[in-house]
């Protein structure tokens, strides 16, 4: 014969109405606790809670509803006493986002405003280097241009080479090898570039 005694069903239904009293108690002491980390301005963690409230931290994993409510305080910011109302966590969010934006537009501005203090250095640089134009390269071009184009070497030219200039602008492909041909300064041709 079994062990069992008539009683068991009498005995299994109180042990299991004695069970469900114990657990709705500890539900109780944690959603007591639960409330007074959230107001008083605690830190909310599971572990805290579940110390608080005198359980163990498997009684909250085994009550789903209860961690829910748990991880839904530990996302709000803490409510501290006597600092004000509560920010919320998507306010934060939303603030945070906006500050990533506006750092990220001010690190183009600052990379815009270091291209131009570049380029502004090294103009600077370039012309105190002596390599750089003169500052009235535009009052050269100018009279430069305005004048006809000159040819190099025209002043000291002596009347052979002047009359043998003559006939090769006549006829550039006549004549001997050994009579240069006009060559046209580099500020003339720019003017005649410029003049097309």
């Amino acid at each position: 014969m079994s062990g069992a005694s008539p009683a068991t069903p009498a005995r299994t239904a109180a042990a299991a109405a004695g069970r469900q009293a114990d657990s709705a108690r500890r539900r109780q002491r944690v959603i007591k606790a639960l409330n007074h980390a959230a107001n008083s301005g605690e830190e909310i963690t599971v572990t805290g809670i579940a110390r608080a409230a005198g359980v163990d931290r498997t009684f909250l994993y085994r009550h789903r509803d209860l961690l829910e409510q748990i991880h839904a305080a530990e996302a709000q910011p803490r409510n501290a006493a006597g600092v004000g109302p509560a920010v919320s966590r998507a306010s934060l969010q939303a603030d945070l986002l906006n500050a990533q934006q506006r750092a990220a537009r001010m690190a183009a501005r600052v990379q815009q405003l270091e291209k131009r203090l570049s380029e502004a250095l090294g103009e600077q640089a370039w012309r105190a280097s002596g390599l750089g134009a003169p500052d009235d390269v535009d009052a050269l071009k100018q009279r430069t241009c305005t004048g006809s184009p000159r040819r190099s070497g025209t002043a000291s030219m002596s009347t052979s080479q002047s009359s043998a200039r003559t006939s090769l602008a006549a006829n550039p492909w006549s004549g001997s090898s050994r009579v240069r041909r006009p060559r046209w300064s580099t500020a003339a041709l720019r003017c005649e570039v410029a003049r097309v």
